[in-house]
């Protein structure tokens, strides 16, 4: 079972909302998907009790405050597990996260200080030596295209060794799906025709 962690140093860069709508796409692909949130926030955990009954079912991975553990097999197999995980992520919790993960999202946001934090945070994964067992990509978030600090993060990002996933733009659309329980995945595609083009390569990297 493929355990995907949404993860960075940054607070409020958007994990949550990655988090959720990973969970949203693959439930909606018809697999069986558990959310887990470590963080003390617990965002991904109140979109998750939000979901309405009509929507792909997700179900809870109950992650301890001390201790993050396997993933539960929720009924049916599971087939694949999402984590939603706090700002800052060191320690024990590091370790933790890095013994499950299989896939390591980075979110971002075209801001200086995500980008100083991002790249010590990318140094650290770099040194872990489970780093050749994982798979790490990064995604850019509430990005502008029309910009100036748009066009720094893609300079910055195309410096890296690692693949850029995608970028995400800043719209309304994620905030009020988001007080439904639901991701983009789980509405009309014309509502949502921009954002789900831009989750083609995400979606892409994800099934591989």
């Amino acid at each position: 079972m493929p355990i995907v962690v949404v993860a960075s140093p940054k607070g409020g860069v958007g994990k949550s909302t990655l988090s959720t709508q990973i969970a949203g796409y693959y439930a909606s692909r018809g697999h069986h998907v558990v959310l887990g949130d470590a963080d003390p926030q617990q965002s991904a955990r109140l979109w998750l009790s939000l979901r309405p009954a009509s929507a792909a079912p997700i179900q809870p991975w109950d992650v301890e405050a001390d201790e993050i553990d396997k993933p539960p097999k929720a009924g049916k197999e599971t087939t694949y597990a999402v984590l939603d995980t706090p700002a800052g992520l060191e320690g024990k919790r590091f370790k933790d996260v890095m013994k499950l993960a299989d896939k390591i999202i980075v979110p971002l946001q075209p801001s200086v200080f995500d980008i100083f934090a991002t790249r010590k945070f990318l140094d650290r994964l770099a040194e872990h030596r489970r780093i050749d067992k994982m798979q790490v990509g990064l995604v850019g978030m509430r990005v502008d295209e029309r910009t100036l600090a748009a066009e720094r993060l893609h300079d910055y990002l195309e410096g890296l060794e690692l693949p850029v996933l995608t970028y995400l733009r800043n719209t309304q659309n994620y905030v009020h799906l988001a007080a439904g329980g639901l991701s983009v995945f789980d509405v009309a595609p014309g509502r949502v025709e921009k954002d789900l083009e831009q989750w083609q390569p995400l979606s892409a990297w994800l099934d591989a």
